[in-house]
């Protein structure tokens, strides 16, 4: 899985963070980042609702195979 978030489009909602907090959170200025070592989702099950979530659509999850 590869998890891109958009950081010119990410207003800080902080909706991803509490739909998969295993893998996003908020950096200092409140914008959505990936945890260290979870940019693959590590298997978590709520990455795609955390991206569906999202306010202003910031964030996209695709499949490694393309």
């Amino acid at each position: 899985m590869h998890i891109d978030i958009d950081k010119d489009v990410c207003i800080g909602a902080g909706q991803c963070a509490l739909a998969a907090p295993g893998v996003f959170t908020q950096d200092d200025d409140g914008y959505s980042t990936l945890l260290p070592g979870r940019e693959d989702g590590a298997g978590d099950a709520m990455v795609r609702a955390a991206a569906r979530a999202c306010p202003v659509s910031a964030i996209t999850v695709r499949d490694s195979t393309g």
